[in-house]
């Protein structure tokens, strides 16, 4: 084998890299949010799970990423471990379609219709359509079909490069002699195991396994203890994942590694105690493409039969290996219950699950700064030290979702996104700070409400039941945005601009009313100070919610001019009047003939 073919060999293992992994993350892109719901929806029915496993990573093409992303969905109190199990033992069996699909190169055959199948043959024209749709369709869906036929066609040139390459192998007596070293079944093992923790992926280092196998020095001896062995390898994923993570999610990964150590000694001890019995003849004629990839379906498949009925002793196990400390318990439960747990640097190997983890700790923001808003109005009325300190606690833990959330939302822009995933991100971003700067304005109104308890001075009653009308309304603009975060609700957000018209009017009819009292001596100045900051508060947070709203409407719409939304909502007429219309009889000012009857 001269220079050229061992850069021929390293140029076309260059091109499958590239192309499994262009594949695969166009694959996951195409999935979009369903992965998600998929593993929302494992019960204990462990065949369920089973076929979930399978599914996923079958249309992901990544046993990897499905283990990762379970050990994220664990870690942050998703999921089970139990309910892993039979998904893990399913992901092993999905992640055999690529040997399948890598084992057309070894159709054979003159007719044409068999010519078609060859991957020399459709690979082209996969790549001239890619090509086509990724520079000229408008759909995101199309351009994601298109990086998928673009991928798969250069996987499949990279492993043709490899299996011209190995050509020169045929007749090399080095190559030869270093291949009997593998007829020893655990050195076969061993370097499966290595090679493919290396590459780690073991669809990879079986197509490689394929490759060779075109030279025709390769048997069943040979390949089976290392196809067993790359099996074993891929586990490395997983363990790597698992660093750092909770006790659970660690035990995923070691559920995941005993499923695959207990298989190959079951394997190896009952195979090889046959072929000594019975000595196997196959084992010394050469394998192809084919068997590989059937003898690696069979092994999982068998596998999982074997080992699905044991998941509740496979789930011990993972106990005993990675074993609680009992000062660590509490700790731990109540890390679990961390909603910024949800952020796993995992997820970010799967675009949207990492997105829709964001949005969903996004909406655990929201509903926090609706407590502030509501807590805040409350103090107001009839201070409470504990619910005081309680809103301060509060406003730290928004400060600290929006710079978590920040960084992950940041992490996630520099992926490759579907356009629904790239509007969500942008969304998302607005969002978290205009929740921050609703719940600055909560923590403002609250130490107002501090000052004016601690100073034994109070609003008058008129200018009570003002504040009052007008907390009611900013609560029901900040409920509209709640549901319009959290629910992707357009309509609650195309009713938030209306109710905040209203708060803006209520905020110049209730500030000329304290003018006037101020003007008559019914109010201190100090006191009038106090009340106009509320008052600002609180038509801040309105206007915040009125940001939150537009940014949703916009970027559901492609339209990124605030002015122009602006332009749209006034000008909306009867409609728009009425739905103004609407509020101003839901949040009347009092009257002074209202005071004359009390």
């Amino acid at each position: 084998m001269d220079i050229f073919s061992v850069l021929t060999m390293i140029g076309g293992l260059a091109l499958f890299l590239y192309g499994m992994q262009t594949m695969s993350g166009a694959l996951g892109k195409m999935a979009g949010g369903k992965l998600e719901d998929f593993f929302d929806r494992v019960t204990s029915n462990r065949f369920k799970a089973v076929a979930l496993g399978t599914g996923v990573t079958a249309l992901i093409q990544s046993s990897a990423a499905t283990t990762v992303m379970l050990i994220g969905f664990v870690n942050a109190g998703i999921m089970q471990l139990r309910q892993t199990i039979g998904v893990l033992m399913g992901a092993d069996i999905g992640t055999t379609i690529t040997a399948w699909l890598l084992s057309l190169s070894g159709v054979e055959g003159e007719s044409v219709v068999i010519q078609l199948f060859k991957p020399t043959s459709f690979s082209p024209i996969l790549a001239i359509i890619g090509v086509i749709l990724i520079m000229s369709a408008k759909s995101d869906k199309k351009k994601t079909i298109g990086e998928i036929m673009i991928g798969f066609a250069i996987l499949m040139f990279g492993m043709n490069m490899m299996q011209t390459a190995s050509e020169t192998l045929k007749d090399s007596e080095t190559f030869t002699s270093v291949l009997l070293l593998f007829k020893n079944p655990l050195l076969g093992v061993l370097i499966g195991a290595v090679i493919t923790a290396i590459l780690q992926s073991s669809s990879v280092s079986i197509g490689i396994l394929q490759a060779l196998s075109s030279t025709g020095r390769l048997t069943f001896g040979i390949s089976i203890p290392i196809i067993i062995g790359q099996n074993i390898g891929s586990c490395i994923n997983g363990i790597i994942s698992s660093i750092g993570t909770s006790k659970n999610a660690k035990r995923v990964a070691a559920v995941h590694l005993s499923i695959k150590l207990i298989g190959a000694v079951l394997f190896l001890s009952v195979f090889y105690t046959l072929n000594a019995i019975l000595d196997f003849a196959f084992m010394d004629l050469p394998i192809s493409e084919t068997y590989i990839a059937i003898f690696h379906t069979i092994y999982n498949v068998g596998v999982t039969i074997v080992l699905l009925p044991f998941t509740n002793a496979l789930e011990k196990l993972a106990y005993v290996i990675v074993k609680d400390k009992k000062t660590d318990e509490d700790e731990e439960e109540r890390q679990s219950s961390n909603e910024l747990k949800q952020l796993e640097e995992r997820f970010l190997r799967t675009p949207t699950v990492a997105v829709e983890r964001a949005r969903t700790v996004v909406c655990s923001m929201t509903h926090i700064t609706r407590r502030m808003v509501k807590h805040s109005c409350e103090i107001l009325f009839s201070y409470d030290e504990e619910k005081y300190k309680e809103l301060l606690k509060h406003e730290k833990l928004v400060k600290e979702y929006e710079r978590a959330v920040e960084s992950y939302l940041i992490k996630i822009s520099s992926l490759t996104l579907s356009e629904k995933d790239a509007k969500m991100l942008s969304t998302l971003l607005y969002n978290i700070s205009e929740l921050e700067h609703i719940a600055s304005h909560a923590r403002s109104i609250a130490i107002s409400a501090r000052a004016k308890h601690k100073s034994n001075d109070d609003f008058s009653k008129k200018a009570r039941d003002e504040l009052n009308v007008m907390c009611s309304a900013v609560q029901q603009v900040m409920e509209f945005a709640v549901t319009a975060v959290c629910d992707m609700d357009l309509y609650a957000a195309y009713e938030i601009e209306p109710l905040e018209e209203v708060v803006d009017q209520l905020r110049t009819k209730i500030k000329n009313r304290h003018v006037k009292r101020l003007q008559a001596g019914k109010c201190t100045i100090d006191l009038g100070f106090v009340f106009n900051d509320i008052l600002t508060s609180l038509e801040r947070m309105s206007d915040h919610c009125s940001n939150i709203a537009i940014c949703m409407v916009q970027v559901n719409d492609d339209n990124f001019e605030n002015n122009e939304y602006m332009r749209t909502i006034s000008t909306s007429g009867a409609e728009f009047d009425g739905e103004v219309a609407k509020f101003q009889k839901q949040f009347p000012l009092p009257k002074k003939e209202d005071y004359k009857k009390k």
